[in-house]
């Protein structure tokens, strides 16, 4: 199988070529991705002399460059994306053109080079706020609540329409929230265990008990290889882990495996439209495709902060990128733009 890997430069992409790679010697990957700021080519150094495996720089936007990459491909694994919610909210265009947008442009290219199968990675965000006590499956009502997710349940809604107006070969997978090594550090964990690791606070949203599922990147990867490989075009399947926590348990358990204080902790104003609680039920991937998470959030939190330990030179290597100048404006164009709301509109 020759597959085309959108954004595989990026954090679950760069896993999901490595375990594809590795598992599957046979396969062949072509890495599309823009190399926006964080897609990294470093995350690839162990794979990237591999015969099988072939880098493209490109937009998913650029129809040309798309129809070009995709001669002689058997499949699509679709990675690409603007996925951080806080810079949506401030940059919503960019996220709706590269995630909506390049979507579209895809699908259309896969339709004319007549694609067998078209993995998109979704998020178990695109169903918004689930009340306590419930767990959303694949056929539970969309509500997104940031330009985030709601440009990726546009995607999905597009990936729906192409299937039963077009018959096209669409399988959705959305997972919770993913850890694990080579992550960009604007994402939650590794910005605690970065910040903890250089005795600087760790920012907390309001209360911090905001409530989430964590599934270890390599169990998601091996999801979306099964559902690639033996997924029933037209399905969607949830990924997650049951491995529920609130935020500020999380900010407290990295401290405590890395001996750092609790004072480093500091909460600030919530975000915007804050969703409260993400929780799905992965049941319906563990019943047809066989697949379960097998790394424990306890396992896998103490590698992921082994691995940042590590690797600090890939930290600092990222971080000397635009990540810190973009953060210190960031969180001042935030702080002027939170004062501008009630605080009812500031906080759900």
């Amino acid at each position: 199988m020759k597959i085309l890997v959108t954004g595989g430069a990026g954090f679950i992409g760069s896993n999901f070529i490595r375990l594809t790679l590795t598992s599957h010697p046979s396969f062949s990957v072509i890495n599309f991705d823009k190399l926006t700021y964080a897609g990294n080519l470093a995350n690839l150094a162990s794979v990237c002399a591999y015969p099988n495996y072939q880098f493209i720089k490109g937009d998913i936007t650029d129809e040309l460059a798309v129809s070009a990459a995709l001669d002689g491909c058997d499949a699509i694994a679709h990675f690409a994306a603007e996925s951080h919610v806080d810079r949506s909210i401030y940059e919503p265009a960019t996220a709706v053109r590269t995630n909506v947008l390049g979507t579209q442009v895809l699908l259309d290219a896969a339709r004319k080079a007549n694609i067998p199968r078209f993995l998109y990675v979704s998020t178990d965000e695109v169903y918004g706020d689930i009340p306590t006590g419930l767990l959303a499956d694949e056929g539970y009502p969309l509500q997104p609540s940031s330009p985030y997710s709601a440009s990726k349940a546009g995607a999905d809604m597009l990936l729906h329409a192409y299937a039963r107006t077009y018959g096209f070969p669409a399988i959705i997978v959305r997972s919770s929230n993913n850890y694990g090594p080579f992550q960009f550090p604007e994402k939650f964990l590794p910005l605690m265990i970065t910040n903890a690791l250089d005795d600087k606070s760790l920012p907390i949203y309001g209360d911090g008990t905001q409530q989430r599922d964590w599934v270890h990147v390599e169990d998601h990867c091996r999801a979306l290889l099964a559902a690639l490989e033996h997924g029933k075009t037209g399905e969607i399947y949830n990924v997650g882990a049951g491995s529920f926590t609130d935020n500020l348990s999380l900010a407290q358990r990295v401290l405590k495996l890395m001996g750092k204080p609790d004072r480093l902790i500091t909460h600030i104003q919530d975000r915007p439209g804050h969703d409260r609680r993400y929780a799905v039920t992965f049941a319906k991937i563990e019943a047809q495709l066989g697949w379960r998470p097998l790394v424990s959030l306890e396992k896998g939190l103490q590698q992921t902060i082994d691995w940042y330990v590590q690797n600090r030179s890939w930290v600092d290597g990222v971080r000397s990128r635009d990540y810190l100048n973009y953060y210190e404006k960031y969180y001042e164009n935030r702080d002027s733009s939170l004062r501008e709301l009630s605080p009812g509109k500031a906080r759900r």
